[in-house]
């Protein structure tokens, strides 16, 4: 088995006049959780479609499981398991009778679906509910059996469209535990996300807008190359505060949280300056004021300000 689980060379799809993906390029190793960044229409849905060989690429090259998406979808479609962000069930059936269901889909049957049924059971925790139906299952667990029914057939690629997208925090730290669990068997998983902080768990990112990929490496080292400053300001009323910080020469972006806002600036020095005069003038209450670390967020923000990421 090669070590490269998915690649793309200037992969590309156009629509008409229409360039929904624009030459992207990327590796993904086995093992390896990728993440996929970007707003509505930046083009993470036609890249997946691309990849899992529901959609032929207008131009460049690309492979998953070895396996080219020009010339051979058919067979990427054998190698991979596929998480939508919709819970892809069937309500009136129970969790064993999902699970077989999706195995005879794969081609399992017999003893091998059986033991197979067993051991996804135990993976992902849903052991204690093989007779409830799917539709009375919570949305933490509904998730889980959605990526059992994708793990039957033991991919060793697996697309995840936000798959904790809904859930609440304990859950999604129950599915996360899960995928770092299918990482370190040698799976290697790409991940839609819109959660910062799940992003932050991922190897390595990549942020895409329309349709073009801004910037791609591990999380750590994308905020450390950040090219401008965050000046943190606790202050009130904060909102009058936001607006007129935001129009500051050099404050390239402002955002809220909670009782201080985060500016994106080009030099910390001079950006204090000009907001302690501006607050001063314009009757705003500053209680602190100082530089923090960069956020995923804010790298976001600096790479394409004028976007926003999937609510």
């Amino acid at each position: 088995m090669p070590d490269i689980a998915i690649s793309a060379e200037k992969l590309t799809r156009r629509f008409g006049k229409f360039t929904a993906v624009d030459e992207i390029s990327f590796e993904i190793p086995y093992g390896a959780i990728f993440g996929f960044l970007g707003a509505n229409g930046a083009g993470k849905s036609t890249t997946i479609r691309m990849l899992c060989g529901i959609l032929a690429p207008t131009s460049g090259s690309g492979k998953v499981g070895g396996f080219d998406v020009q010339t051979q979808p058919e067979q990427i479609k054998t190698v991979i398991g596929y998480v939508s962000q919709r819970f892809s069930l069937y309500s009136d059936l129970t969790v064993v009778e999902n699970l077989h269901f999706y195995g005879q889909i794969y081609g399992l049957e017999g003893a091998p679906l059986s033991s197979r049924i067993e051991e996804v059971l135990v993976q992902s925790g849903l052991d204690r509910f093989p007779k409830r139906l799917a539709g009375d299952l919570s949305g933490g667990m509904k998730q889980k059996l959605a990526i059992a029914n994708a793990i039957l057939h033991k991919p060793k690629i697996i697309f995840l469209d936000e798959p904790t997208a809904g859930l609440d925090p304990l859950s999604r730290r129950a599915i996360w535990e899960l995928l770092y669990q299918l990482s370190e068997s040698g799976t290697s998983l790409f991940v839609t996300t819109h959660y910062m902080e799940e992003a932050e768990r991922c190897n390595t990112i990549a942020f895409i807008s329309d349709g073009k990929i801004l910037k791609i490496g591990h999380p750590t080292q994308l905020k450390k190359d950040l090219s401008r400053q965050i000046l943190e300001v606790a202050c009130r009323p904060l909102m009058k505060a936001s607006r007129v910080f935001g129009a500051l020469e050099g404050v390239r972006g402002v955002t809220v949280y909670g009782t201080t806002l985060n500016l994106n600036v080009s030099d910390q020095k001079s950006a204090e300056a000009l907001v302690t005069a501006a607050a001063a003038k314009e009757g705003i209450e500053i209680s602190s004021i100082k530089p923090i670390a960069a956020s995923l967020e804010d790298v976001f923000s600096d790479l394409a300000p004028e976007r926003k990421l999937d609510a």
